[in-house]
């Protein structure tokens, strides 16, 4: 259902000014604190942009906030949103194409936030990347990655590939897959958010801004140990997770082991410190 038109401009006008607060923040507050004081600004600053535009938020599952382990988020593509929405549960350096890093405003926000911004036409630029990659999370990051590659309706789930999920390989940590939905209210594919085709960020704005709620689901699923594993046969696998969760049709993948893919368990699962109980639904206004 959609709002008036006075409540869109309204909606846009407030995140127009929420951003010229993240632009302050970014460069006055950011070069004076430190990486956890900077993850917890943005965390809270993608919490309020997601008020602003009325985006609702089911949280399945349990956010890997406390880690002992380099963690890699690996999650399927619908919107410029999903950033945000995950930004708004873990605190995450992100891995994103280049083309956001162009985007007026917010590709620079993003930027600051300690994007790593990868050139998909540029074969070479993935091993750049993974140096990048590896570096975040011997320091600690958690890092996302959309391993689609692009967005899609959120109809499907396209194939992970694989090249970006090296360093979660190399360093021997976990993989957890992250499903995200956008819905009406009942229970089908909202296509509003959706960043595709011919779709532009400004349209796609408007369409995010008219409905009179925006119902969103981060479905957080159990982490996959990396180690010993390939990069391609973790792509598949998880690929596979996040499209089961969201009930749909898992991408085409080759016979093999990614199936039995998870093997033993962790050695050690750490403690997951979360006000979110695993086996339901939280909900944010």
């Amino acid at each position: 259902m959609t709002t008036d038109a006075l409540t869109r401009n309204y909606r846009i006008f407030r995140m127009f000014l929420h951003l010229a607060v993240g632009l302050a923040a970014s460069a006055v507050v950011f070069p004076l604190v430190g990486r956890n004081a900077r993850l917890a600004i943005f965390r809270r600053w993608s919490k309020t942009l997601l008020r602003i535009l009325a985006v609702r938020v089911q949280v399945h599952g349990a956010p890997p906030i406390v880690r002992t382990a380099p963690t890699m988020l690996l999650s399927n593509h619908v919107s410029w949103l999903d950033i945000f929405l995950i930004a708004s549960e873990v605190p995450s350096r992100f891995v994103a194409k280049s083309e956001i890093r162009r985007w007026p405003v917010v590709g620079w926000l993003i930027a600051r936030q300690g994007t790593l911004f990868v050139e998909r036409a540029r074969r070479h630029d993935t091993a750049r990347i993974n140096n990048s990659v590896n570096e975040a999370l011997a320091k600690g990051y958690c890092a996302v990655v959309f391993p689609e590659g692009t967005t899609s309706d959120g109809t499907e789930v396209r194939a992970f590939h694989a090249s970006l999920l090296q360093p979660i390989v190399q360093t021997q940590g976990v993989a957890v897959p992250v499903a995200l939905r956008y819905v009406t209210a009942d229970g089908g594919i909202d296509n509003a958010p959706a960043y595709v085709q011919d779709r532009t960020l400004w349209d796609s704005l408007k369409l995010i801004a008219a409905r009179r709620e925006l119902s969103a689901e981060i479905h957080f699923l159990p982490a996959v140990p990396a180690t010993g594993k390939h990069r391609r046969d973790l792509a598949e696998y998880t690929a596979r997770l996040v499209a089961e969760a969201l009930s749909l049709i898992p991408p085409g993948r080759k016979r093999g082991t990614a199936s039995d893919l998870p093997g033993a368990p962790p050695p050690t699962p750490g403690p997951t410190r979360s006000p979110y109980p695993a086996p339901e639904a939280v909900v944010r206004p």
